[in-house]
């Protein structure tokens, strides 16, 4: 096709003709991609790693008629749920061309600027000013050009009754600043969705920048053709989950090295926690490392929770599931010999989360150094460290918290080289170690 490739839509009506409003979303021209030399094309200038948000400009990713030719990014804001907006938007629900008043917006705490925000190796996988959008580019808004936020912060409160239990024997306190009288936790809250500097991201893996475009091409259906049309493009936006970061005490506690910091990077897990699956030990984690780091707070430090959405090792839990039918059928039940096993038979691989984007929030935080870190992971730990970051402890959890079918994880995890204070099993020992068998849970 010529340059700013375009076919013509369907001539022939739909079968069941919708409404006229909706009939006229778009025109009759589609835009499949764009090219740097196009006419109409001028993106506004993105100098990732710049020494300020000004100099840095602002990503604009939005197809909107009056950003389109100035757009600088590639893929769409929202990350995962940038499908559902099109839904949205196709049946009627939003309008296409909906600006967000982002009046009494801006975040409840102030966090940074420091000096990762300007190091373009230091973060690549997140935007360090997607929580400024007004502060820093209200002059573009006002223009008409549609920035969209990837960060927000805020403020609330938590209530778990494991963290009940923990006031009832006495690990946490009702103290008014961090547990409330009602037994609540105060919590600072960051989400941030996906913002990827591609040469970046290339170089954090080892690999060609031109490669890792092709298979974000290839392997998305094609859905961003521009990742090979648009090499000028350096900056993209994956439609993939982002995270929450739960900050326990003062934020600005985390960039000061005269206070203890006490941190876990919690990987989602949907059946262990929030449904309480015992097949694994993610909630467990997850709440051990909750009240760990509310009591960092309570001593005068500050804790940190961060939650990624790669479910399942980012293999996903439909595969996630398939695994676990695997393992509990196989010959011999389900051991720990063959834990890492079932899942290459399914998947090709054992864990797609590979952590080397993971410590950017870390520097975002302004974080040196972790006092007590809650992760028995090497892949975590390893990431972390080499990305200039200190750790003085690792914290696995303790035994008494693990549930009796989540052994099998545990073992085999262990085996293969991850952290533990105890015995690291042999292999007849791994063979030793079962989980439940399907007639032990039957329905």
């Amino acid at each position: 096709m010529a340059q700013g490739d375009t076919v013509d839509a369907p001539t022939s009506p739909p079968i069941e003709p919708v409404d006229a409003p909706q009939q006229r979303l778009y025109n009759s021209r589609v835009v499949l991609t764009t090219y740097p030399s196009q006419l109409g094309i001028d993106p506004i200038p993105l100098h990732w790693g710049a020494s300020t948000a000004a100099a840095r400009g602002p990503v604009v990713v939005s197809r909107s008629q009056d950003t389109f030719g100035k757009r600088n990014a590639i893929g769409a804001g929202g990350g995962s749920y940038c499908i559902y907006r099109a839904l949205a938007v196709a049946i009627g629900a939003l309008a296409p061309n909906h600006r967000p008043d982002f009046t009494m917006t801006e975040p409840t705490h102030q966090i940074g600027p420091f000096p990762a925000w300007s190091d373009p190796e230091k973060i690549v996988s997140m935007d360090p000013w997607g929580h400024a959008t007004v502060e820093h580019y209200g002059e573009f808004l006002n223009q008409g050009v549609d920035v969209r936020p990837t960060i927000a912060i805020t403020k609330a409160h938590m209530k778990l009754a494991e963290i009940d239990d923990a006031i009832e024997r006495g690990f946490l306190r009702r103290d008014g600043e961090i547990v409330t009288e009602a037994g609540e936790l105060k919590v600072v809250k960051v989400a941030s969705e996906p913002v990827w500097y591609l040469p970046g991201v290339a170089q954090r893996f080892g690999i060609e920048e031109s490669t890792l475009r092709r298979a974000l091409f290839e392997d998305t259906g094609g859905m961003y053709p521009e990742l090979i049309t648009r090499p000028d493009l350096k900056v993209f936006l994956p439609p993939i989950g982002g995270l929450t970061v739960y900050i326990f005490g003062d934020p600005a506690h985390i960039s000061d090295p005269t206070k203890r910091l006490t941190m876990r990077v919690h990987d989602e897990c949907n059946g262990s926690d929030v449904f309480g699956s015992d097949i694994c030990t993610c909630k467990p984690y997850l709440v051990y490392s909750i009240e760990e780091c509310a009591r960092e707070a309570q001593n005068g430090g500050v804790g940190v929770v961060v939650y990624f959405r790669k479910e399942g090792r980012a293999l996903g839990e439909v595969t996630k599931y398939l695994v676990y039918n695997a393992r509990k059928r196989q010959e011999g039940g389900d051991t720990a010999a063959n834990y890492f096993k079932r899942t290459e038979f399914v998947a090709g691989v054992k864990d797609m989360r590979f952590q080397a984007l993971m410590p950017d929030i870390l520097h975002w935080l302004g974080v040196k150094r972790i006092d007590r870190f809650i992760s028995m992971s090497n892949m975590k730990y390893e990431a972390i460290v080499n990305s200039g970051i200190e750790i003085i402890e690792r914290v696995s959890i303790p035994e008494d918290r693990m549930p009796a079918d989540s052994k099998v994880e545990i073992e085999a995890k262990i085996a293969d080289g991850y952290f533990t204070t105890g015995e690291v099993p042999t292999g007849d020992m791994l063979k030793e170690v079962k989980g439940r068998n399907w007639d032990e849970i039957a329905h």
